[in-house]
């Protein structure tokens, strides 16, 4: 079968088996020995670990050919998105490698775009498999308390997966359930209202249902908690008012939602910022939910276990691909003498992990690459065990400031601000600025006057336009800038005239706070299933 015509959705369909009943009634009866299925799966907790696992599972694919096009473009790279569609980051690596990405970039895309037929495909095998566990679980004879906890979990990754899909393409078809053979093909695209509001139950049941950090043991860290739905729950809330807002939410809800977490005596800043992206920063008190790994010894070829994500944004002088490179305009936004800048970003001749790096233009659009991703060690094959951080507690913190300063709570505002920068102010250098030393932390020493503390009195757009500041240089190269500059209406001036004219044709208007531009489906799930393409397309 070819992979590039099969239907994704299709995945979500039950399989029907046709049986003759007038013979072999009684095998066909039988529990089949050796084998989980959905009868069997929940009636042992360590097969239920096994179903729920393989949700995670698909969040972390993001090299190799599941359901996918091919071992590059088998992708759930959150940074294609969030990091290179905005003036946080160019493409990268050589002008000819990828040029899906610079076609996506410069909104000229189609629906055969490979990456887009991925992240769809991905996406909802992450649902389909959600939607066993959702559907399941409670007919299981596992504990009680694991039935509900594994819920929680499995309605925490269907809001996710269906949170990336609706931000990418806007209203996507939702299902609850898999769907019959007779309705293959005939069901109906759901609006983006519905669409938020889909995500919004799930995480919201998933909060009744999940334990918090502080409750799982060990070996469990790193899996979805009341605080990670919580804490979505506010971003998708944040999201819907700068884009449709048909669910008529106000900065309240924002406010009220970021202080449950912040009230939860769960997370704090850890205190050293360059420490966040290395091996003691994962699982960290700051950390809210990230994609777990763990470290492959593959070199080429699919890989089994590990990310590439890092891999594709390093230096291709030092195995890797070379894509993801920050720009000038992102530099720039740094104060002088930030310590988050050399821990976000990388130039010709600094040492990372201990290795001088040599960045060659040919290879390059910026001169930079992104110090986040830099692989954690320096002699790695292709699958890195780094984990990617997905929300953060300083994310949080700077989510309630927003909602405090649209408040009028402006001290609240200052005060996190305030605290973040402080953070800042105690930065190390990242680890292994020594040649040949990977694993030190060099102290700062800055300049009075560093990242001094903003004024007490700020308010209204100046305290606005001073967290918008904050949260670019905080969460830099973290695939959420993009999101940001379209739910605040920036996104479109910071485009060539050219591309914003692109961008305007293929972006919901009607009904929108600020343009929404949306991505293509993929022409096979457009024409298979009766979906209406995006604008433009």
């Amino acid at each position: 079968m070819n992979k590039r015509k099969y239907s994704y959705l299709l995945s979500l369909v039950v399989t029907v088996i046709l049986v003759n009943t007038s013979g072999c009634k009684k095998f066909l009866t039988e529990e089949p020995l050796g084998a989980s299925t959905d009868v069997t799966l929940f009636k042992d907790p360590k097969n239920a670990v096994l179903a729920v696992n393989a949700i995670y599972d698909t969040a972390s694919w993001d090299e190799g050919p599941q359901w996918g096009n091919g071992p590059y473009l088998g992708n759930m790279y959150h940074w294609m998105f969030g990091d290179v569609l905005s003036d946080d980051a160019e493409k990268g690596s050589t002008v000819s490698d990828l040029t899906a990405l610079t076609e996506m970039k410069e909104w000229r895309t189609s629906g055969n775009n490979a990456i887009m037929q991925t992240l769809w495909s991905h996406c909802f095998t992450g649902v389909s498999r959600a939607n066993i566990v959702i559907n399941g679980v409670d007919g299981g004879t596992i504990d009680a308390n694991l039935k509900k906890r594994f819920k929680g979990e499995a309605l925490f990754l269907r809001a996710y997966f269906y949170f990336y899909l609706a931000r990418v393409f806007g209203g996507v078809p939702l299902f609850e359930n898999s769907v019959a053979l007779d309705k293959f093909g005939k069901v109906p695209r759901n609006s983006l209202a519905e669409t938020y509001a889909f995500i919004e139950k799930d995480l919201k049941a998933a909060i009744d249902l999940l334990p918090e950090k502080n409750q799982y043991a060990t070996a469990d860290l790193g899996r979805a908690t009341k605080g990670a739905a919580t804490a979505y729950l506010a971003r998708v809330i944040m999201y819907q008012l700068g884009t449709d807002n048909t669910a008529k939410h106000t900065w309240k809800d924002v406010y009220d939602v970021t202080k449950t977490v912040m009230n939860s005596n769960q997370y704090s800043l850890i205190q050293n910022f360059a420490a966040i992206e290395e091996d003691e920063g994962e699982n960290s008190s700051e950390s809210i939910f990230e994609l777990q790994f763990t470290a492959s010894p593959d070199s080429y070829g699919p890989i089994k276990t590990g990310t590439a994500t890092n891999v594709f944004q390093n230096n291709r002088k030092t195995f890797g691909y070379g894509f993801n490179n920050p720009t000038q305009n992102l530099v720039n936004e740094f104060e002088p003498n930030d310590p988050r800048l050399p821990a976000t970003v990388i130039k010709n001749g600094d040492i990372v992990l201990g290795i001088s790096n040599v960045i060659d233009l040919s290879e390059n659009a910026t001169g930079y690459l992104n110090r986040k991703a830099a692989i954690v060690k320096p002699v790695q094959l292709k699958g890195s065990g780094q984990n990617i951080r997905m929300m953060l507690y300083s994310d949080v913190l700077l989510m309630n400031a927003e909602a405090a300063a649209h408040l009028n709570i402006n001290n609240e505002a200052v005060d996190i601000l305030n605290k973040i920068r402080a953070r800042a102010r105690l930065s190390t250098k990242p680890k292994g600025t020594v040649l040949g030393n990977s694993e030190i932390y060099q102290p700062n020493v800055l300049p009075a006057g560093t990242l001094p503390d903003v004024s007490a009195s700020l308010n209204g757009q100046p305290l606005l336009d001073a967290i918008y500041h904050e949260r670019r240089v905080e969460l830099a190269m973290y695939s959420i800038h993009y999101w940001d500059m379209i739910r605040t209406g920036k996104y479109m001036n910071s485009l060539t005239a050219e591309n914003r004219a692109r961008a305007m044709t293929h972006s919901i208007t009607q009904g929108m706070v600020n343009p929404y531009p949306v991505l293509p489906l993929p022409v096979s799930e457009s024409q298979n299933w009766g979906l209406a393409q995006n604008p433009g397309y």
